[in-house]
């Protein structure tokens, strides 16, 4: 497989050391508290599942879809964007149906990068940020996760010196895996640069309804001429509890969705039918299933955060996103995040993601997932605790 130029670029997968260490534990009978996976655990409202289940019963619907979605779940994705951003959409050319974001933003790299293109990339970051692109023989150019000041100097520099000159931006608030948020001042300024150096910008915003204050998060499209420069990708998997329906959505420029468009109409015929259809009704339906998920997560955070502090590691408390950023203890940080990730799997049977895994500016933290219940959460901070007083 070394032999092949595309596995080449692509390193060894570093999540996987972990899982060996999780799976032989738990085959020996360890009791692994999970929260190295960001994979809820919430289920699927009963409406959604309803819907999938009345709809599968109809023989028609088991045919090849299409690789767009089908309207009515376009219109219904129209209908949220207007609804929850004040954002009119036209489902016809501004909106795709993905098979989650992550294949979204896979296939809208290969779709519009050319060998050597330049792309600007926050570090650390979900990882198929910058693989789609490397494997769609890109470029891949690290910038600040943090969306400070230095953030947009750093895009200024990459203008000024990249050979060839930057194609395509990056951006992912609420964060994955730092939980960093932006206000809508951030992107009005993104959106300015990005027309101003002829730079595409591509949004992850997965996480847009998984928020704990009273402000929520924006969508770059609310702001004046985004569609003239950007594409922004959401998920279902996390608003509806519905990680394994594999439902997501791409929308924005026209240009770039049409391209998106013809790339997976030679890939895919689309999510299957009874799948689109629910997610429609998920859209179209009560919000209050998002309300009582958010709910969850908020109070799991807050369990986290007390509990793991009490136990002698400090939890930064996030804003928004089910995930926590987390320092590596002063006396592991010289062994980096995996080695340490691997240790609390053997000596405290608590399973979280190494930072490196989302880029090696990650390497002095680790990444905890809000996928337990609060007796789990505050079991893990037990066995932490006893691991913390024993480790040399």
């Amino acid at each position: 497989m070394d032999e092949f130029h595309k596995i080449r670029r692509l390193p060894p997968y570093v999540f996987e050391p972990v899982n060996r260490i999780k799976a032989k534990a738990r085959a020996a009978g360890a009791d692994i508290i999970d929260l190295g996976m960001g994979n809820p655990d919430l289920p699927t409202p009963k409406h959604i599942v309803d819907k999938l289940t009345e709809t599968v019963l109809d023989p028609r619907t088991h045919r090849y879809s299409t690789s767009r979605g089908i309207p009515g779940l376009r219109r219904a994705q129209a209908a949220y964007y207007e609804r929850r951003f004040g954002v009119k959409l036209n489902p016809e050319t501004e909106i795709v149906a993905t098979l989650g974001s992550k294949e979204g933003f896979a296939n809208m790299a290969q779709a519009i990068t050319s060998p050597g293109d330049v792309v600007l990339v926050p570090n650390p970051t979900y990882p198929i940020h910058s693989f789609g692109f490397i494997m769609s023989g890109g470029v891949v150019r690290s910038m600040p996760a943090e969306p400070n000041d230095e953030f947009f100097r750093s895009i200024e520099r990459a203008v000024r010196h990249s050979i060839p000159k930057p194609i395509a931006l990056i951006v992912n608030y609420p964060a994955n895996p730092t939980a960093y948020t932006v206000d809508l001042h951030f992107y009005k300024e993104v959106v300015r640069i990005a027309k101003e150096h002829d730079i595409m910008v591509l949004s992850d915003l997965a996480y847009a309804e998984i928020y704990f204050g009273e402000t929520q998060p924006p969508s770059i499209l609310e702001v004046d001429g985004a569609k003239d420069i950007a594409v922004e990708f959401t998920s279902l998997s996390k608003t509806f509890s519905m990680p394994g329906w594999r439902m997501g959505f791409a929308v924005g420029n026209e240009r770039m969705i049409r391209a998106l468009t013809r790339v997976k109409s030679y890939l895919d015929y689309g999510a299957f039918t009874p799948v689109q259809v629910a997610a429609a009704a998920a859209l179209n339906g009560s919000e209050e299933c998002i309300k009582e998920a958010r709910e969850v997560y908020k109070y799991r955070r807050d369990v986290m955060v007390e509990s793991f502090t009490r136990a002698g590691w400090a939890i930064p408390s996030p804003d928004a996103t089910m995930f926590a950023w987390v320092p590596v203890p002063e006396k592991f940080r010289s062994i980096g995040s995996l080695e340490f990730a691997k240790r609390l799997v053997e000596e405290a049977h608590v399973a979280v993601a190494p930072g490196v895994g989302f880029g090696e500016y990650g390497d002095e933290y680790v990444r905890l997932a809000f996928v337990e219940n609060e007796q789990r959460i505050r079991q893990a901070a037990r066995n932490i605790r006893r691991f913390l007083a024993s480790a040399e």
